[in-house]
């Protein structure tokens, strides 16, 4: 049987919420926030393919995970929209560029066949262990000086992936199970997570004031990130006021370094999971849980604690 765990906190949104949650780092703001709207429409995407693949899975200790690893995904598109509700109470233009994101994940689910669909779970999901890995390890500049609703979702959010890091490619190799087909998709499953990005970014641009993002949107797509990164860097380059520091400007170079590579080495075909190292911090947030804490108020509760 599974060892996954569905955790129900309580994340209260109902009070305003501002888009730079994190006014030390405005670039970090911007990608949680963007983060949450992709976070709702992958995971109904997640729902939608595990439900059809669930009666083609034979082996119960899979069909296991498969129903924990659902509830779990409901739980977290659940809480994001609350966020992205409360994003979208302050800016509600930002209700047409949520649509919009849907859209694109439910035009995926209505035409992908269920192995492109199941193979593109495998591929992101088989990045989040390092990618988290890298926040979780460095929350105390992250997340600890924002809101800490907003950093409490997160933090739980990230554990919890990280708990459930081998489930999608479980679910894949027993429906599907061709290795090489996973890394074959790889470029599609890119374009397309690119394409909801740019869509992001450009509704977030029109839709959030300058003043209050502080970033150009854009930088969320890698490519016009680095080229602004590269101009900025040019003596004659742009000039003005000086941009606002990378999202990850506080972590070590080497910690991305390390990240970037073992995010590489997921989409390899022969990829264990299970394998990844694991961020110390999941066990303190485990721990916490199990013993009753409120994880809703990450870090107001340590300090009462």
């Amino acid at each position: 049987m599974t060892d996954l765990e569905v955790r129900r906190p309580r994340f209260d949104f109902t009070e305003d919420v501002p888009w730079e949650w994190n006014p030390a780092n405005p670039g970090f703001s911007f990608f949680m926030n963007a983060t949450s709207i992709i976070a709702v429409c992958f995971e109904q995407m997640i729902v939608a393919a595990v439900t059809e693949a669930r009666p083609l899975i034979a082996d119960p200790a899979v069909a296991a995970e498969a129903a924990a690893f659902l509830r779990q995904e409901a739980q977290h598109s659940a809480s994001h929209r609350k966020h992205v509700n409360a994003l979208i109470a302050n800016h509600p233009g930002l209700q047409h560029t949520f649509d919009a994101a849907i859209a694109r994940f439910d035009e995926l689910t209505a035409t992908a066949p269920l192995q492109f669909r199941l193979a593109y779970i495998a591929d992101l999901e088989a990045t989040f262990t390092p990618s988290f890995k890298l926040m979780l390890d460095n929350e105390a500049t992250l997340f600890r000086p924002g809101d800490e609703r907003v950093g409490s979702l997160f933090l739980w959010h990230f554990v919890e992936e990280v708990e459930h890091r081998s489930s999608a490619l479980v679910i894949f190799d027993a429906v599907v199970g061709r290795p090489w087909y996973r890394l074959r998709v790889v470029p599609a499953v890119a374009r397309h997570l690119l394409s909801v990005l740019a869509l992001i970014a450009d509704g977030v641009n029109t839709h959030v004031p300058e003043t209050e993002r502080k970033v150009d949107a854009r930088t969320l797509q890698p490519i016009y990130g680095l080229r602004s990164a590269l101009r900025q860097r040019m003596p004659f380059g742009r000039k003005g006021r000086p941009p606002a520091p990378p999202a990850f400007s506080s972590v070590p170079r080497r910690e991305k370094l390390i990240a970037g590579w073992r995010v590489l080495l997921s989409q390899t075909p022969f990829h264990d999971p299970a394998a990844e190292p694991l961020p110390a911090f999941a066990d303190e947030w485990l721990a916490r849980w199990n013993r009753g804490d409120d994880v809703s108020r990450w870090y107001t509760a340590a300090s009462h604690g």
